[in-house]
């Protein structure tokens, strides 16, 4: 796919999951094992959606860039950021704070990594 589809779709794929945890977190956060108990627990979940929005808005904003150095630097930062997630999620789910639904976060970030990557190399060749 070209840049700007991948980008495109990177972008919304963060911007669905920035809206629900700052709409929804009380009925997104217990899929994943955690308890959202209090107003701090909730607003945690909103500001999380700060840097979920941002990384929709980079990729979004940024997808019509037509300069290669420009668009490696921005693939190789969505390939980083994707693979702390993983790293994150991983950790999460090892010492069991996510459980049940929320091991598809690790293979989410594996995805958008492997796609972030292969995107990166696609436009290198």
């Amino acid at each position: 796919m070209n840049n700007k589809v991948f980008l495109t779709v990177h972008g919304i794929i963060y911007l669905v999951f920035a809206l629900a945890l700052f709409f929804l977190p009380a009925l997104i956060w217990p899929m994943y094992g955690v308890e959202i108990n209090d107003n701090y627990a909730y607003f945690l979940s909103q500001h999380t959606s700060i840097f979920l929005g941002g990384l929709a808005a980079f990729s979004l904003f940024l997808r019509d860039i037509d300069d290669k150095k420009a668009i490696n630097q921005l693939l190789k930062a969505l390939i980083a950021t994707n693979l702390l997630g993983v790293i994150i999620t991983v950790y999460a789910g090892a010492i069991g704070i996510f459980v049940g639904f929320g091991w598809s976060d690790p293979i989410f970030f594996a995805i958008l990594t492997v796609l972030s990557f292969l995107q990166f190399k696609k436009h290198n060749q």
